[in-house]
């Protein structure tokens, strides 16, 4: 087995980072339940779900660290395990799986379409059961240097894991780019997001894959664990940041003049003409001008469906739907729907 360098430096730096991540998570869930506390409560127990886990796992980890640092002498800490380390599989298991699956929700949501998202569904659940039994492992083989055995069921472990972020970057990204609506404002919204999925869907799968690479490549260190302790908590910032990424209704007006009967909405400006000696006062000249009002959220049309999760998958989603023909039916900012 290798040194004390090599086993517990990537463990205290892994560590160091998942807390730095941790702190990072516990601001992004001040905002979003901050700014939305209107969305559906599933959701938000969810959210709450997550941050409980990762509290646990943060615990979990130090407590990792702590046992062979302090409480256990040098032979016997480079050889045997700590007693927690089971555990670190499991808390990365219990939450990248929600998240996976939470994905893959909105995907069948936006595209009305079941096919892409339970692929990915069945991804996630092979990855939960290879972390669930990962973990069992590294309970019943406590030497280090007996963590080689089980390789094949770690690679199987993360490279679902890796597979099913790709598979949902890819679909959320095809999804979001055909419902452009060829509006500067709303397609740049569109733009924003699926950068933002294609950043926060690579940034964990190359996490995981560089987990078990450096576990493959390095089998009597722990150097994996630099990336591995920190892979829960940017699953759950990815998400958090994929919900405190959209905002609030903006009003964009542009006036147009239309007859009067056919105004829903509509301001009156009443313009008169000046009084004359030689002729008799003129009628007054009304000039009737409606305000459209367009509201630009984060995907335009795609209001109703990417934001608003109580709705049901639909199938032939098209542009011409009719949210889109009442765009100037009010006056007032569309409510903010989850």
């Amino acid at each position: 087995m290798a040194g004390v360098e090599l086993i517990f430096g990537p463990l205290l730096i892994g560590v160091v980072l998942n807390m730095m991540l941790y702190g990072i998570m516990s601001i992004q869930m001040f905002t979003y339940y901050q700014r939305y506390p209107s969305d559906s409560a599933w959701i938000r127990y969810l959210m709450l779900y997550l941050f409980l886990a990762e509290t646990a796992n943060v615990v979990v980890q130090v407590g990792i660290v702590y046992e062979p640092l302090i409480i256990q002498e040098r032979d016997v800490a480079i050889a045997v395990s700590p007693k927690l380390l089971p555990g670190d599989s499991i808390l990365i298991a219990i939450v990248s799986a929600p998240i996976q699956l939470f994905q893959a929700w909105r995907i069948s949501v936006i595209t009305g379409s079941f096919i892409i998202p339970a692929l990915i569904a069945l991804l996630s659940f092979a990855s939960l059961a290879g972390g669930l039994l990962v973990s069992v492992l590294v309970s019943v083989t406590r030497q280090f240097r007996n963590f080689q055995s089980f390789s094949t069921e770690v690679s199987f472990w993360l490279g679902c894991s890796a597979a099913c972020d790709i598979a949902i970057a890819v679909a959320m990204s095809r999804a979001l780019y055909v419902r452009k609506t060829g509006f500067g404002v709303v397609d740049g919204q569109i733009n924003r997001i699926i950068r933002l999925t294609i950043e926060s869907g690579s940034a964990t799968a190359i996490m995981a894959l560089a987990d078990v690479i450096l576990f493959l490549l390095f089998p009597k260190t722990l150097v994996n664990f630099i990336v591995d302790f920190p892979l829960s908590n940017l699953y759950t910032c990815s998400v958090l940041a994929m919900l405190n990424s959209r905002e609030r209704a903006k009003v964009v007006d542009t006036e147009h003049t239309h007859p009067a009967p056919q105004l829903l909405a509509r301001t009156q400006t009443s313009v008169q003409s000046r009084p004359s000696v030689n002729k008799p006062p003129q009628a007054s000249l009304k000039i009737y001008t409606s305000t459209e009002r367009l509201v630009a959220t984060d995907d335009g049309d795609l209001h109703s469906d990417f934001y608003n999760y109580n709705a049901q998958p639909r199938t032939g989603l098209t542009h011409s739907s009719p949210r889109s023909k009442n765009i100037g039916a009010s006056h007032r900012p569309m409510p903010e729907r989850f």
